[in-house]
């Protein structure tokens, strides 16, 4: 018997390593998921956003993939394949900004309670004398949601980083630092000129090496290349010219694509390997990416609702639907995309919309709501 289960062990570990312990993705979708279709069509057909994809997993099973609608509509159209790269948007806060803050901590050259003024001297003044990192990861900072793009372009030409740290760095307060919770761009924007100080690198390098790189992620980068283009979901169209590969947020676009509040371009299967990483406490295929205290601070609740990078409970959490655990932690990107993850049942949901293109006006409230539904309540439903 000792030896069956020995010979058993010995097997099942290589077939992990023949496959590379890759998501196991079965082509049939459960049956208890079929309304999902049904979902995003109606909401295609009523012209909220032209196409998505939605993935739903499990451990290491996918038990939903499947593809639905246009990657381009105008000025011409392409279908949308289950593999199409969207501009994840504010996805990029918590995946690739909080994250690398998080490996900055885990090595020790940082800590969360450092005042932003250590890094960025300009910084302290007009109230924002006390502001710490962990006030910027839970957006307590004090600082605005937005600055005007147009008129940092017009002062400061296109692309203009530094203008942009500089227009934030001498921001007045609008409240004291942990007082109030307000969702800012320019809380990430300061997080990842942190880490290129500190680390030598931009956000995007930084990343890229330390995050995207050691997991393996094929279709996940700022800046795409333009091999990529044609695969790629398009969002609005800008002055004529189509956005396709050009990160939409346009305080990205003036920190040349590379920024800590938007950029990121991922597809549904890359971002299923980023949620395992989480689920497994920041291990993926043997490697540690987070150590599983950093995973706890990125995803679960520190302050007003907010984890150090996810949401758990703010006024912004509804996105993970009625059904889905309190200790679900997710984020969402104006270009009509999503993620929700719930440890509890280990079940993670990616939606990925493209409602911007071609003019801004599609929205994504109904679909985000009626999956999250779909999927929690029938998970939670198998242990009733």
């Amino acid at each position: 018997m000792k030896l069956i289960r020995t010979i058993t062990a010995f097997l099942t570990l290589q077939l992990c390593i023949g496959t590379a312990c890759r998501p196991i993705y079965r082509e049939k979708p459960e049956q208890r998921f079929s309304r999902i279709g049904r979902v995003v069509q109606e909401e295609i057909e009523k012209g909220n956003f032209p196409g998505a994809v939605v993935l739903v997993g499990k451990q290491n099973d996918i038990l939903y993939w499947e593809a639905f609608g246009r990657e381009v509509i105008e000025p011409f159209e392409e279908p949308i394949d289950k593999r199409t790269v969207f501009d994840i948007a504010s996805m990029t806060k918590p995946i690739a900004t909080a994250a690398s803050i998080m490996i900055l901590v885990d090595r020790k050259e940082i800590e969360l309670d450092d005042y932003v003024g250590e890094y960025l001297p300009a910084f302290a003044c007009n109230g924002k004398e006390e502001v710490r990192i962990r006030h910027l990861l839970t957006h307590t900072s004090g600082l605005p949601a937005y600055t005007n793009a147009i008129a940092l372009k017009e002062q400061f030409g296109n692309p203009c980083p530094e203008g942009v740290i500089e227009k934030i760095c001498g921001f007045e307060a609008v409240s004291k630092p942990g007082e109030e919770f307000r969702y800012s761009c320019l809380g990430y924007i300061t997080l990842a000129k942190i880490v290129e100080v500190v680390s030598g690198r931009s956000i995007g390098d930084f990343s890229r090496q330390n995050i995207f790189t050691r997991l393996g992620l094929k279709k996940t980068a700022y800046n795409p290349p333009d091999s990529w283009d044609k695969n790629i979901a398009a969002t609005e169209i800008v002055d004529g010219q189509l956005l396709r590969g050009t990160v939409h947020d346009p305080l990205a676009r003036l920190m040349a694509g590379s920024s800590g509040n938007a950029g990121l371009f991922s597809n549904a299967y890359d971002l299923s390997i980023y949620c395992r990483m989480l689920l497994k406490d920041g291990v993926w295929k043997g490697r540690r990416i987070l150590s599983p205290e950093a995973v706890d601070m990125l995803t679960k609740e520190q302050s007003h609702g907010r984890a150090y990078g996810f949401d758990v409970s703010s006024a912004y959490s509804w996105v993970k639907g009625a059904h889905a655990s309190r200790e679900a932690f997710c984020h969402t990107g104006y270009t009509g995309t999503s993620i929700v993850c719930d440890p509890a049942s280990e079940v993670f949901v990616i939606i990925l919309t493209n409602r911007v293109h071609p003019n801004d006006e599609g929205s994504v409230k109904p679909v985000r709501k009626k999956i999250a539904d779909i999927v929690f309540c029938s998970m939670y439903e198998e242990h009733d």
